[in-house]
């Protein structure tokens, strides 16, 4: 497996990784979205948290150019930091 492709593979449990972890309020849903052609990786949120409707983006994540853009970045620890332990510098 070339680097490029551990490194997309590495999201991807990432992600798939917080979708995981219930939501706190409400009846919330979380979609994992890996769009591996434009190497684009999204975890949002869809749901209710009464009578509001919630909508959002918790990561963006994507690979430009061979290197890793996190363009948003929802969670408490951080991804960079999942990035690190996983070895991507």
């Amino acid at each position: 497996m070339d680097n490029l492709e551990q490194e997309r593979q590495i999201i991807k449990k990432i992600i798939s990784d917080y979708a995981q972890i219930p939501y706190a309020h409400g009846e919330i849903a979380r979609h994992s979205i890996f769009d591996c052609q434009q190497d684009r990786y999204l975890l949002m949120i869809l749901g209710w948290e009464g009578v509001r409707q919630v909508h959002g983006c918790i990561i963006h994540i994507e690979i430009i150019e061979c290197k890793i853009w996190i363009h948003r970045d929802g969670t408490e620890d951080g991804v960079a930091g999942d990035l690190l332990e996983a070895g991507i510098p």
